[in-house]
């Protein structure tokens, strides 16, 4: 018998096309459908190291339409689950004239029987839009800014796959290996709890990876990139995370035309139309990905009913050498700058990474940066390196340069000097397990421009790691850093903000609605498993 082994899951939706997502358990033509509604659309699927995968494109849809959905494999209907209780899956195109809905957070640990990470904020938001109108509550798109998996900090279900086809004693220990590790901690987040698989069947889902996703401090440094590729096991664990991160989450994130532009995407399909696995072809692409940033983009742009949202790679993409240090490569940030315009209503700009942090947090970076790149001599450098690793000293505050180039775009957009100014500009962020607000209080632009953090969806901190940070979102604490920065000659940042809203440590999902000029959040925590309790609100002005 034909089965699902993963999905559906609704990807990337415009006002008149969408994606649907799946994997089989063989090789055979999928099919999604409504004959009631003349809806029918096929894709044959491609393989790799044994894996059946397929995307779904479909066409001709009406803008603002609501049309529910099944999916055949070989002339079979897989899904709907006949024992479902959630609502059949559909798919909801834009509407130009409505309101723009984008939910996001980041930080999901796959669901344990310990159940040690709270309730899982993805699921309990899963059952509030079973019982809500469509039309009214559900987001155009959920967002998920990073740590979708755990690739590090395993479950006792994943750790007893490991054990089912590997001595886990055997390094890397405690964590996954290959391709074949990914494919099943990818089963566990997105398949095993109802909820979040309707959830992902149903709304359209958009990713960026973050460390996690691949290995806790991923590209740190340049000496954490020798270090790694100095392991023997490292190039099956790369090639497995970013192979598997390219088929489970980034195709997509595409549009259906820029899919059909991917050269890979076209090999890979080509090789399985005559049976054979594509496998040598995708961990070839990943280990190229990984030594030359430059040969592929995961960031990506789509604009949505006014509204420009730019999602960027601030962890595959990094420029790291023995002389250079930057977030972006240079490709990456041109592309970045390009993408940065005016013109609209709102401009999003979503980056796993928290761009404005607290300032104590911001100034301890900026420093630790100079500090290992030398500023104090080499022991004082070499101490820096230990703590950049120790202390994930590595968002946007300790690439200094980096920081002020996005600077300088977002308030030469703030300032209309790039097509009439947005009414806001966000940065959308998660990673560091707590949520906030911060708005940059100068220079004055036209533009709100803010920084909004949504973390966890699913791992909280907890002891000393909560109030370490909570100390450190105290506004008085910023001042000491900012002296050991400016001791390492540090230039003063070139934007001021203040935290307006948070932090709070709950588990958390947040939602950004978007409506003309007008610019509204929310956050939400889980006070059950099917319920959620408002955090905060903010509308933005």
């Amino acid at each position: 018998m034909t089965a699902l082994v993963l999905g559906p899951l609704l990807r990337h939706v415009g006002d008149r096309t969408a994606t649907v997502w799946v994997e089989a358990d063989r090789a055979g033509e999928v099919r999604v459908f409504n004959e009631e509604r003349g809806l029918d659309a096929s894709a044959r699927t491609f393989t790799v190291h044994g894996h059946h995968y397929a995307l779904v494109e479909i066409g001709g849809l009406e803008p603002g339409s609501d049309t529910p959905y099944s999916v055949a494999i070989d002339g079979e209907t897989v899904w709907p689950d006949e024992v479902t209780r959630f609502p059949q899956s559909r798919i909801r195109t834009l509407d130009p004239a409505g309101k723009l809905r984008i939910s996001f957070g980041s930080c999901r640990r796959s669901p344990d029987k310990a159940n040690e990470h709270g309730i899982d904020a993805l699921a309990a938001y899963a059952h509030r839009l079973a019982e809500a109108d469509p039309a009214e509550h559900w987001p155009n798109a959920l967002l998920m800014v990073g740590d979708q998996v755990y690739a590090d900090e395993l479950s006792d279900e994943m750790r007893a796959f490991i054990r089912s086809r590997r001595d886990p004693a055997e390094p890397p220990v405690g964590e996954l290996a290959d391709f074949e590790d990914y494919t099943y901690l990818y089963k566990l987040a997105w398949h095993e709890d109802p909820a979040v698989r309707w959830l992902l069947s149903t709304v359209p889902t958009l990713t960026i990876f973050d460390d996690h996703d691949i290995r806790d401090d991923w590209n740190t440094s340049y000496t954490w990139r020798r270090q790694m590729w100095a392991q023997p096991w490292w190039r099956a664990r790369i090639t497995g995370g970013i192979g598997s991160y390219w088929i489970y989450q980034h195709l997509g994130n595409l549009s259906p035309e820029e899919r059909a532009n991917d050269p890979v995407y076209e090999a890979v399909r080509a090789a399985s139309a005559d049976g054979g696995d594509a496998g040598k072809i995708v961990d070839e692409f990943a280990e190229r990905a990984d030594k030359d940033p430059a040969s592929a983009r995961w960031s990506y742009a789509h604009d949505l009913n006014g509204t420009r949202l730019i999602v960027v790679d601030s962890r595959c993409s990094r420029l790291l050498t023995g002389d250079r240090r930057g977030m972006l490569d240079d490709g990456e940030f041109q592309w970045l700058d390009e993408q940065c315009q005016g013109g609209v209503d709102h401009l999003l700009i979503a980056s796993s990474l928290p761009y404005l942090l607290p300032r104590a947090i911001h100034h301890a970076e900026a420093w630790n940066e100079a500090m290992a790149e030398g500023a104090w001599g080499p022991r004082a450098a070499r101490l820096g390196e230990k703590l950049r690793q120790g202390a994930d000293l590595e968002h946007w505050a300790a690439f200094e340069k980096s920081f002020r180039e996005v600077a300088q775009d977002v308030v030469a957009v703030g300032d209309g000097r790039r097509g009439t100014a947005p009414a806001t500009i966000s940065f959308l962020s998660g990673d560091i397990h707590y949520s906030y607000r911060a708005q940059v209080t100068a220079p004055h632009t036209q533009s709100v421009i803010s920084q909004i953090v949504c973390s966890p969806l699913r791992n909280p901190l907890v002891g000393k790691f909560r109030l370490a940070n909570r100390f450190a979102s105290l506004r008085a604490t910023g001042a000491p850093f900012r002296l050991l920065a400016k001791l390492a000659k540090v230039p003063r940042p070139p934007l001021s903000w203040k935290r307006t809203e948070g932090p709070w440590f709950d588990n958390a999902i947040c939602t950004v609605e978007l409506k003309d000029r007008d610019c509204r959040v929310r956050w939400e925590t889980p006070e059950s498993e099917t319920s959620l309790a408002e955090l905060g609100r903010v509308d933005i002005r």
